[in-house]
């Protein structure tokens, strides 16, 4: 295994940023979404704190769906997917011409 350019790095390092930033909004999207009934109605004390375990039950798991979701799809070293320096010659059929 080589060492990685700074260029590299840096890719990596901007894109787990990115899926740690965008993992939050969607956590935190997630537990709003479940808790807010018990924000705007008058409910009992026991169902808040069910809204509020199940709250954070989704938004532990948006969180984690999100984070493996961004990472899973940066393409590693090994297996980068390229985009083709020409376009094809036969438009709308992939591989090469005739």
């Amino acid at each position: 295994m080589g060492r990685r350019s700074q260029e590299e790095r840096d890719a990596i390092t901007v894109e787990t940023g990115y899926a740690l930033v965008s993992a939050c909004f969607v956590a935190a999207a997630g537990f709003l979404g479940v808790v807010s009934p018990a924000l705007v109605l008058d409910l009992p004390v026991a169902v808040e704190r069910v809204l509020g375990m199940i709250g954070g039950a989704v938004a532990a798991l948006a969180f984690t769906a999100r984070l493996v979701h961004v990472l899973w799809r940066f393409p590693n070293r090994s297996g980068a997917r390229e985009l083709p320096s020409e376009p094809s010659p036969r438009p709308g059929r992939p591989g090469p011409g005739p």
